[in-house]
């Protein structure tokens, strides 16, 4: 339709079978990229780079870098045009590269060979959002896909030190499933941390990369707008021996899934679930979580089976099934757990150890 804006979402075979079933594709755009945009900005952690401290002009950096190396020649360019940035420690320059945007850092590999050897030596927190081709607007669309996805393979092909912040949610990963799972098997090796990994539908049931299983060093992570993989095909030994925090974020997930990866997370301590619409059953069996959230998720079933340092357990704008059923909520050995809600009024139904409670009042938090 004259006049449309280009959609940031739907891809044409989307888009021409949205039509066919008698749907707006410019509606479906909108509304997915409104939960792309609460899942960027609501759920996932923000980048490191969103610290106002490290948004410090360049210019105020040297001059700030004056005073703490005032044996060296002036780190302000001089008007005979003498480079007198160069001359300074190698530490200095990783604090100008790491206060620049991971596009920026990049270009100063090119400046002589020193410049390079700075940039590699120096952490990297990459995002690709920093990565837009020229003239892209805040919100990508899919012809700005295959630019974004080739400036973060080359960053991480280039780039030999550490990279332990990775913020990836520009691009649809089922037209970059390839390059996706070389980028994980690159940052496998590069000591990443904090992971967030978003697709940009659609479709919307695009498979995680079963190379994500292999990042053994991941603190936090965050996924957004996949399916999980079939965990009976992941290596026996898979594990987060590090995770600490994990966010799962409108991924499609089965029975299971959910307890497979809390299993292979033993000093888990933080889950946080929302969107799921496929009636969530989870069983909590943990040595080392301390708090639970679940948010505007279709709930059927919570099993608090043996978590003995859980302290918190959120329930927040849960749905049942249809058909009238009550989301069960069942406390078991759970010694430290004092913060127990949001429940709901009539359609929810507690049990502590041997005591079964029917909610049928407004909702409150509770103690246990």
């Amino acid at each position: 339709m004259a006049g449309q804006p280009p959609f940031t979402n739907v891809d044409p075979a989307t888009e021409a079978d949205l039509r066919r079933r008698g749907l707006d594709p410019h509606e479906v755009d909108r509304s997915t990229e409104q939960l792309l945009t609460h899942i960027c900005t609501e759920l996932v952690p923000a980048l490191p780079l969103s610290d106002p401290r490290r948004h410090t002009p360049l210019q105020r950096i040297l001059s700030r870098l004056v005073v703490t190396d005032t044996a060296r020649s002036p780190a302000i360019p001089a008007p005979d045009g003498v480079d007198r940035i160069s001359l300074l420690r190698d530490e200095l320059l990783r604090e100008i590269v790491c206060r620049l945007p991971v596009k920026d850092g990049a270009r100063t590999s090119v400046l002589a060979s020193r410049w390079r050897r700075v940039w590699l030596s120096t952490p990297q927190v990459l995002a690709d959002a920093h990565l837009r081709p020229k003239g892209c607007s805040l919100t990508p669309t899919p012809a700005d896909s295959p630019a974004i996805i080739a400036a973060v393979s080359s960053i991480l092909e280039a780039h030999t030190g550490a990279i332990p912040t990775v913020h990836l949610t520009c691009s649809p990963a089922n037209a970059y499933q390839v390059q996706l799972a070389r980028c994980l098997q690159l940052l496998a090796t590069k000591g990443v941390q904090e992971l967030v990994l978003v697709n940009r539908p659609w479709p919307l049931d695009v498979p995680l990369p079963p190379a994500l299983f292999g990042i053994t060093s991941l603190v936090r992570i965050y996924i957004g707008l996949w399916r999980f993989p079939d965990v009976a095909r992941l290596p026996p030994r898979t594990s987060f021996p590090h995770l600490r925090e994990l966010g799962i974020c409108s991924v499609v997930m089965e029975d299971g899934d959910i307890d497979f990866v809390v299993a292979m997370s033993p000093i888990l301590e933080t889950l946080n679930i929302h969107g799921c619409n496929k009636g969530l059953r989870l069983r909590l069996v943990s040595q080392s979580l301390r708090c639970v959230q679940i948010c505007s998720s279709v709930l059927e079933d919570i099993a608090v089976v043996k978590a003995p340092r859980l302290e918190r357990l959120i329930l927040e704008g849960f749905r049942s099934n249809a058909g009238g059923l009550c989301t069960r909520v069942r406390i078991g050995d759970a010694p430290k757990l004092h913060a127990l809600g949001i429940l709901e009024p009539g359609n929810t139904m507690l049990e502590i150890q041997d005591t079964i409670v029917m909610v049928q009042t407004s909702p409150v938090c509770s103690a246990v």
